[in-house]
């Protein structure tokens, strides 16, 4: 085992000591090269949307485990769970109103098991709970993502309010994850069922951001046109990359730790 980390271990170093724009650059590729793959892999791009669902619900069953084995919530942030559950509703309305399919039974699944996590965070585990680490001002969120619902969302034929609530969560679903962002930036160590789930929801996030990155290559920009037109196209796309960015550089941390057999993770300074 460690003679297989060795090289990972050398690699990892050599990219650390690099220059932020090399490693942007070597992150582009990296993206770029999982996404040919994924392209070359997976035939029906929207079994990539279905991923990452089944792969966000994983990460939430990482969480029940936790809080009911472990019976603690230390480390995990109770305003990501609450913005979770809010687009997660938000977006189950409008599944409801606009199209229902297999989608809306993933996203009821998540939605029931998120309130679960929510409710024992906020009265069973209460104690346990890091209140003064979860600083992140909740109205920084929910504020700027509602602005933006406003002035740029779905041109369709469907009613206002079904428009804004439908990009108020893709909006909102991109950013949901920074509460618990700055949790683990004021704790600096992650243990391991928090920093699994995590890594859950980036790679949620990256199959999520492929699903519509391939599926605009593959329709040749067509379906940007069925988005509608304006700046919404763009804004979904944004939002897409956005979320798969935030969570990146703990993800490169994280299967860091991961080879080099680390059951609790340490994030040096200045990451997340």
């Amino acid at each position: 085992m460690k003679a297989a980390t060795k090289p990972i271990h050398a690699v990892t170093t050599w990219v650390r000591r690099q220059p932020p724009k090399v490693k942007t650059f070597l992150g582009v590729v990296s993206a770029m090269t999982a996404l040919l793959l994924l392209r070359m892999i997976v035939h029906d791009h929207d079994n990539l949307f279905v991923a990452a669902e089944a792969t966000h619900a994983l990460g939430i069953s990482v969480l029940i485990y936790k809080l009911t084995k472990e019976k603690t919530c230390a480390g995990l942030s109770l305003k990501t769970q609450e913005l979770t559950a809010l687009f997660l509703a938000v977006r189950l309305y409008c599944s409801f109103v606009m199209e229902f399919d297999i989608h809306t039974l993933l996203d009821s699944a998540t939605l029931v098991t998120t309130l679960w996590v929510v409710y024992m965070i906020r009265f069973k585990l209460k104690a346990t709970y890091m209140e003064d680490k979860d600083n992140f001002p909740i109205y920084y969120i929910v504020i700027p993502c509602a602005v933006l619902s406003v002035l740029f969302h779905p041109s369709t034929r469907h009613h206002m309010i079904n428009k804004v609530s439908w990009s108020f969560c893709v909006y909102l679903e991109a950013v949901a994850v920074l509460p618990q962002l700055r949790v683990m930036q004021n704790t600096k160590i992650v243990e391991p069922f928090t920093a699994h789930y995590v890594f859950a929801l980036g790679i949620a996030r990256f199959l999520s951001c492929a699903h519509w990155v391939l599926q605009v290559l593959e329709t040749r920009g067509r379906l940007l046109t069925a988005l509608g037109y304006g700046f919404w196209p763009i804004m979904v796309l944004l939002s897409e990359v956005i979320q798969t960015f935030i969570l990146a550089d703990f993800c490169y941390y994280y299967v860091k730790s991961l080879m080099g057999g680390q059951l609790v993770l340490r994030l040096p300074p200045g990451v997340v």
